[in-house]
Parts: structure tokens; sequence; C-alpha cells
């Protein structure tokens, strides 16, 4: 009988490390194009936390995640979709940490994602448009950044607070500008406030001078730039300033980086914005488990981290790593009911789904997913403040 057990207990192991796999997972980011300059600590963020559940052996049977970067430029729809199927079909990746702009998160989505089943989880796609009730996703996509519809109402009451009752706005040309300009005006007219103008700028001009010249002739207390900080958004406001047309703005989150107190210090000064952002335990957490390695409270870093974190955590509360499995947990471990998981706890969250027990992930942003899929959001309000970009509070 004792030989016997001995037999069954070595068959149980080898059964183990067979079910063992290198599970590998994109990580597709705009690494060139116009937000280069906040992707690097986005994909640190996201490779951290694969690290942290490689490190533990604890993932279906001491399975290892490998991160594989590819390039979404942030811009160009065609390359993106190339990069992704590349992904999946070459590298055989079972999820994607991404995409990060909403356009080309949107045709990743609709024409690689959906095809293949591959599921996808956005620290940083903030479009409405990528609502589940205006995005048919087959319980595919989730993004752990709020929806511009919810930024919309913050500026709006951080404006409003501010005592600026009337704003011109220019937003970059695509459906993140479009979307979150739209967002923006709805609330603020509501509010009671007035939109002088709302008008596109193209990225990639080497002058915006013209474009600065309409704004300033419709007027404003604040200038609205819902651009990108490595791009037109940066020219729009170097015309302005030199022009004299303004010389406060409001930064939504695709503006703000150590770029833009880089590119204009106390030139801004007094300026506003916000970006997606808490001041929960867990961001405290998230930058101990950091370290200094990379900039932890880089907008969508957390988020970052946040998102790899919930796929690694539903592929272990589905017992596996085949996308079509562990879509659907990934609310499960989001959410309420559980043991709240905190940054660098992921070894623990693993072990308590691997004894039935329930997990509510919080990470470092504070993560609740409503929707499906969407998050419910909290913002860091920002003020620029002897040329450095400083937090006024968080909503």
């Amino acid at each position: 009988m004792k030989k016997l057990l001995m037999a069954t207990a070595a068959t149980a192991l080898i059964a183990g490390a067979a079910s063992a796999e290198d599970i590998k997972m994109g990580i597709i980011l705009g690494f060139t194009g116009p937000i280069e300059s906040l992707t690097p600590s986005m994909a640190d963020g996201a490779e951290l936390a694969m690290k942290e559940v490689t490190d533990s052996g604890k993932l279906l049977d001491g399975s290892s995640v490998t991160p594989v970067r590819a390039d979404s430029t942030c811009i160009d729809a065609a390359a993106a979709s190339a990069a992704a199927e590349r992904l999946i079909t070459a590298d055989g990746v079972k999820g994607i940490m991404g995409a990060d702009c909403s356009g080309v998160t949107g045709a990743i989505l609709n024409n690689v994602a959906l095809a293949n089943g591959v599921v996808m989880i956005s620290p940083s796609a903030t479009s409405p448009g990528l609502s589940h009730n205006n995005n048919e996703d087959n319980g595919l996509f989730f993004r752990t950044a709020p929806s511009d519809a919810r930024q919309g109402v913050v500026m709006t009451e951080v404006l409003i607070e501010e005592g600026i009752k009337e704003v011109a706005v220019t937003y970059t040309n695509n459906d993140y500008g479009k979307g979150l300009a739209d967002a923006f005006q709805a609330a603020y007219e509501a509010a009671g406030g007035t939109v002088t103008i709302n008008a596109a700028h193209e990225d990639g001009k080497a002058d915006y001078s013209a474009e600065v010249g309409a704004l300033a002739a419709a007027g404003g207390d604040r200038l609205v730039v819902a651009g990108y900080v490595d791009q037109g958004g940066s020219g729009i406001v170097r015309a302005a300033i030199d022009s004299g047309a303004f010389d406060t703005f409001h930064f939504p989150d695709g503006m703000i980086g150590a770029k833009l107190e880089e590119n204009f210090g106390d030139e801004i000064e007094g300026s506003t914005g916000q970006h997606p952002g808490t001041d929960s335990p867990g961001a405290a957490k998230f930058e101990e488990l950091v370290g200094g390695a990379f900039d932890a409270t880089s907008p969508f870093t957390p988020e970052s981290y946040d998102a790899a974190a919930l796929m690694m955590l539903a592929m272990q509360a589905a017992g596996s790593s085949d996308p079509a499995e562990y879509k659907g947990k990934v609310m499960d471990v989001a959410n309420a009911p559980g043991e709240q998981i905190f940054p660098g706890e992921l070894a623990k969250a693993l072990d308590i789904i691997a004894g039935g027990g329930d997990i509510d992930y919080v990470g470092a942003t504070a993560v609740e997913l409503i929707g499906p899929g969407e998050s419910a959001g909290n913002y860091r309000q920002i003020v620029i403040d002897g040329g450095a970009i400083t937090t006024a509070k968080y909503r």
C-alpha cells in the first residue's frame, strides 16, 4: 500500500511538472510615437507583476510568465494590428496588456483580438467609444483606466471650482481627443460653463500659430489641451505662450508627464489638470515595491501593473491560461467579495485562489470594475507649482 501511495505521489508530481508552462503575455504600447515618454515605465509596471508571479512559482502548477513587447505606435492602426497579429500567431501570447491609445486599441480589438479570442486589458485607452455598450467585445476587453466620459466630468469639476467659466478647447484629431473633448464640452456646458471653440489639431506639424490664432480669437480664461505631450499638444502650448495668447492651461491625461515639466517649467505656472490616479494604500505599496527602479507615479504605470496582475489572477481562478477559459474570471478577481490584494501580494492571491478562496484585487489603483470591464475610476488633480507637476488632491 505504501509503495502504491508513493507511486501515486510521484505520478502526481510528474503531472504537475508537465502542466506547468511558459505563458507568453503581450505588452503592446506606443514605444514610438506621441506618448513614447510614458510607455517605458508602463511596460516596466506590467513586467514587474509578471516577474512577481513567475518568482512565486504559484501560478498554474509553477508556470512562468514571459513578456513579449510590441509597438502600437499609438496612432497607426494598421501597424498596431500587424504587431498584435505577430504577438498572437508568431509568439503565441495568451493575453495582451494594452494597447495604450484608444484608436489603436479599438483597431486591435476589432481586427485581431476578437478573431483570435484573445483577452486585452488596456491600462490607458480611455475613449467612451470602447465602452462595452458601444463595442461588442465577446467579453474579451477590459480596462484599468476610466472612460473619458468620467474624465470630462472631473475636468469640469476642477475648472468650475477654480472659477473658470469660459474655456477654449483644442484636441488631437483622433478617437481619444475627440471623445474627450466632446465628453468635456457636454459636462462643462451642463455645469454652466462656456466653450468658446472646440477645434481639432493635427499632430506632427512644425508650426501651430494658425491653430492658436483661431483659439485666441475665440478667447477664454484658460486653454484646454486634449493632446499628447510628445506631439502637437506641446506644439500648441509653445505657440500659445510665445504669442501671448494664453498663459494658463488645463491638461488632461495625455499631456501629463515628465516631458511637460521639461518643455515648459514655470512658463505654465498655475496651470491645472488631471490623470487617473489614487492615493489609496495600494499606490504607496506600489511605489515601495518599485523602489525607484522606474517612475511608479508616471501616468498609467500603476494601471499597467494592475492590468497584468488581473490577467494572471484570472488564469489562476480559471485553472487555465486559455483566454476562452479565463476571460470570465477577470471581473470575479477584480471585485468583492474576497480578501483584498495589494501590490506585492500576488503570491498570496494565487495561494488563496488555489485553495478555493475569493480575492478582491485592489492593486495599485483601487481597482473596481463596473460595466462589464470598465474601471470605476479615480483621478489625481494636478497643478503646476514652481514649474513642477504637484498633486492638488484626489477625486
